[in-house]
């Protein structure tokens, strides 16, 4: 379920690029937002859940910087090889692992860094700035969002924690973005945007709730640090886009990073009567 899940997120990506001429980045992640909002409040209603004021808040909190994290992220692809977007957003989860890690996981930071030289390669002074600063801004989105996720997750039963974040990062995405995107919309990209919103984000959520039932952190963990090499894979499918060597050694070095310091840093298991413990589904 981990592995069918990564692989709607990146073929979500991929088949978004194909919008981004008639939406913009901006526009293509709000058409998502928006409609991962709807459906996740109609399928789960979770108005029949009572939750704290406190667990509402960080549910809300979450959706808005799961809203950073999407279109930001967008953006980035837009300007970026899907492979080396996905590689520098990684470092969100990466750092949070890093840092949370025990001190052997602190080298896992390094290899990390000599990765991401690898695939911006900064010496060739042709490196797109924005589009790195974009995917370094939804690393720290992520990163965000995984802190968040964990924190609703341990506090709200079930996907309620989704179905309330979701609808707000698609408000607050929509307030954001809509008013100058909402006229270029026809029947054809509403129902393209509800095909995306599937793929990424409503299916591939749900499949990792479902998963990390049965995985460990440590497992799921690793199986997330897969996901930039997966990302290589479908850009090069869908996308023709042929990495070159130094960057795709890059990618490899930063799966490392993520395997290694995932292994170091993985969140202890809950004890028997404890709430389960709910790792953060992927960014969109």
């Amino acid at each position: 379920m981990a592995v069918a899940s990564m692989s709607c997120v990146q073929i979500g990506l991929a088949a978004s690029v194909g919008l981004f001429d008639r939406l913009g980045a901006a526009g293509t992640a709000w058409l998502r937002l928006a409609w991962a909002g709807v459906l996740l409040l109609v399928l789960v209603r979770p108005w029949r859940v009572r939750i704290s004021r406190s667990s509402l808040l960080v549910c809300v909190a979450l959706g808005v910087v799961t809203a950073g994290l999407t279109v930001l992220f967008m953006a980035a692809v837009q300007r970026l090889p899907l492979g080396t977007a996905s590689a520098l957003e990684f470092l969100g989860p990466l750092g949070v692992a890093v840092v949370r890690g025990r001190a052997a996981g602190r080298w896992w930071a390094l290899v990390a860094a000599v990765g991401v030289l690898a695939l911006t390669e900064p010496w060739h002074g042709d490196a797109d700035l924005v589009g790195v600063l974009l995917a370094l801004g939804a690393a720290v989105c992520w990163a965000g969002y995984i802190l968040l996720t964990q924190r609703a997750g341990d506090e709200v039963s079930g996907l309620n924690a989704l179905a309330i974040s979701m609808p707000v990062a698609g408000l607050a995405a929509t307030l954001v973005i809509a008013p100058g995107t909402a006229g270029r919309l026809d029947g054809g990209l509403v129902l393209a945007g509800l095909g995306l919103a599937l793929l990424l984000p409503v299916v591939p959520f749900s499949l990792e709730l479902l998963a990390l039932r049965r995985l460990s952190a440590a497992s799921f963990g690793t199986l997330m640090s897969l996901e930039p090499a997966l990302a290589v894979v479908v850009g090069l499918v869908a996308l023709r886009q042929v990495p070159g060597w130094v960057p795709l050694i890059g990618v490899l070095l930063v799966v490392a990073a993520g395997i290694g310091a995932e292994r170091t840093g993985a969140r202890p298991e809950p004890a028997a009567g404890d709430l389960p413990v709910v790792e953060p589904p992927r960014s969109p």
